[in-house]
């Protein structure tokens, strides 16, 4: 995930590729807005980006940027509020359920394995006529999960830990000859249920797990979960024929796509403000534009007043600096913090004696690192500080410690030099990193090199296209590419905040995930590390599963299989007539639906 492909946004924000929709298009004139702090309806947000378009089909859409889009249009059982606090921003909350399912009130079985929610009464797909959601528009969505054409881009999540529907993906997903048969696939449907997932009446839907899992109410808030209407057994999904016909039952619906080029978003007249806790109309039009090839162009547009919004261009290194000196108030700097982008180490090198398997050399180049330094070349300490943990802050099981300390996080070169000596490396060695030619990554190899330099390591240079650096080389697990890297920065933004070691620690450090396409980059595979991840999955409360997280987090970095080098907030700019834009990590966006623009 470099995150999520999802979490690219946030990653674009830092100088990570984003795979995303972008946008622009018409004025926002036509808004009695002022500036007042009361909301105003009227006028046209701008959104503007790269484009690189992933998917308007939430069920497997696996992007920051199509996350913030589907805000406008999809709903959930739950979801997270717009909010200025982030631990607020992180939890989520009811929408389309009624009510938080717990123990105390039945919703939640004393063993932690089964989920009854109930459904809220009034909400509207933006079909003709109107018609209500209902539970069995969510036992769709799972069934959806796993179609051939597009499935789910995050199955774990799911199909392990709910009863039944490992038996129910597995033939349907191999079923080849179903890809391009919309009718075949609404026969697998409607002919196979999940064991698991249970429409008890139009109101009630039941879930049964196979193990406890605290976040599965994060999961079910996840666009994955989205309501999936029946309409779209006419269409492939993940087609543009189906992203030309998308039901909504969000305050927005689409009605104009163009690929790659264009999206138009209206108001949605069957949406009901009493119908949805957390989302708002304020806006008349959304309009979103691609094409705009770079930062700078970007951020121009958005000072001019031509745009409001960038969907996946970061905020240019270069703009930080004015923008911040002259405390532009249209600059926001965001959490939670994540961590990105940190030093992981290949265990499965052969370079240098096995240099990169022995701990104490490892544990040398954690002295070495100047955190200081690195945060310089995303802007400082007002969007990074020093980070000695996996876990960042706001996230479940951090705590603050540090267990390779140095004067000032700016590195010990004694130290590292002392440690490469008890290694077996007295005279030093050679290693190889490899990094992104991209943003800001060629400066951050420069800025470890330098550090690895003074305590005696030669380090030399792999430069990967950014396009190729997870998928073809970083994700390859096999033995041709091992010895083509020791160290590499990947970045990672987790697919949710708050209760999420599911989303951090387990895809980076479960040693049991490590073959082709994984997170896993370095190839570590610790029982110990295992066994707490374990654990915390199947603990039946966020607390218990904190100690879990935070016990592996200790493990992991007393085995020092990576150097967190910093906590990053996302600073993102909008235009001065959007008011009212509040952050909403999950998107590692400003909620579109709870914004609203000032006159013109």
């Amino acid at each position: 995930m470099i995150g999520r492909k999802s979490g690219l946004t946030a990653a674009a924000a830092i100088g990570t590729l984003a795979l995303a929709l972008a946008a622009c298009g018409g004025g926002s004139g036509g808004s009695s807005g002022s500036d007042d702090g009361k909301p105003k309806k009227g006028g046209t947000l701008r959104i503007i980006g790269a484009g690189g378009q992933d998917n308007l089909d939430p069920t497997s859409a696996y992007s920051t940027a199509s996350s913030a889009l589907q805000r406008t249009y999809s709903r959930q059982l739950f979801a997270y509020p717009a909010s200025k606090d982030p631990k607020t921003a992180s939890t989520p909350v009811p929408d389309v359920a009624a009510s938080m399912p717990t123990a105390e009130n039945g919703g939640i079985s004393k063993d932690g394995l089964t989920y009854k929610i109930q459904l809220r009464h009034g909400v509207m797909w933006n079909t003709s006529p109107p018609r209500e959601m209902v539970a069995g528009d969510f036992v769709r969505a799972f069934k959806h999960m796993c179609n051939p054409a597009s499935p789910v881009g995050a199955p774990n999540y799911y199909v392990p830990n709910i009863k039944g529907m490992q038996s129910y993906c597995d033939p349907y997903l191999k079923n080849k000859k179903l890809q391009q048969d919309p009718k075949g696939m609404a026969a697998y449907e409607n002919g196979h249920e999940i064991s698991g997932v249970k429409a008890l009446d139009n109101y009630t839907i039941q879930f049964d797990l196979t193990k406890p899992a605290s976040d599965f109410i994060s999961l079910l808030g996840m666009t994955f979960a989205s309501a999936v209407p029946v309409e779209y057994y006419q269409y492939v999904p993940g087609s543009v024929d189906q992203f030309k016909h998308l039901v909504s039952a969000g305050p927005y619906q689409i009605t104009a796509y163009d690929p790659n080029k264009s999206i138009t978003l209206d108001k949605n007249p069957n949406w009901k403000k009493d119908s949805d806790p957390l989302h708002n109309q304020w806006v008349d039009r959304i309009t979103v534009t691609e094409g705009q090839g770079s930062p700078e162009a970007v951020q121009q547009q958005l000072e001019g007043g031509s745009a409001d919004i960038s969907l996946d261009q970061p905020v240019p290194a270069s703009a930080l600096g004015r923008l911040a000196t002259k405390n532009d108030p249209n600059l926001t700097v965001n959490g939670p913090p994540i961590s990105n982008p940190y030093l992981v180490f290949n265990l499965k090198s052969p370079n240098e004696k096995k240099a990169m398997q022995n701990l104490k050399v490892r544990q040398a180049i954690e002295y070495a690192i100047n955190k200081v330094s690195l945060a310089k070349v995303y802007g400082g300490p007002k969007y990074n500080t020093p980070l000695n943990t996996v876990i960042p802050p706001d996230s479940v099981g951090y705590q603050d410690y540090n267990l390779y300390p140095t004067n000032g996080s700016q590195g010990d070169p004694a130290k590292c030099k002392q440690m490469l000596s008890e290694a077996g490396y007295p005279n030093g060695l050679k290693i190889k990193a490899a990094y992104r030619q991209a943003g800001n990554h060629p400066a951050i190899f420069q800025s470890y090199a330098q550090d690895l330099q003074a305590c005696g390591i030669t380090v030399t240079g792999v430069p990967v296209p950014q396009a190729d650096f997870y998928s073809q080389f970083l994700q390859k697990t096999d033995n041709t590419l091992a010895g083509k890297w020791d160290v590499a920065a990947p970045g990672w933004v987790p697919d949710w905040f708050g209760n999420n070691g599911r989303a951090v620690i387990s895809p980076l450090f479960d040693g049991r995930n490590w073959a082709d396409g994984t997170s896993n980059y370095g190839g570590y595979d610790s029982p110990v590390t295992n066994g707490l991840i374990d654990k915390a999955l199947e603990a039946k409360t966020v607390d218990e599963a904190a100690g879990f997280w935070h016990q592996a987090d200790q493990q992991i970095m007393k085995d020092a299989a990576i150097v967190p080098f910093m906590a990053q907030k996302t600073p993102w700019y909008h235009s001065s007539k959007v008011k009212g834009a509040t952050w909403l990590p999950i998107a590692q966006q400003f909620d579109f639906t709870n914004l609203w623009l000032s006159g013109s």
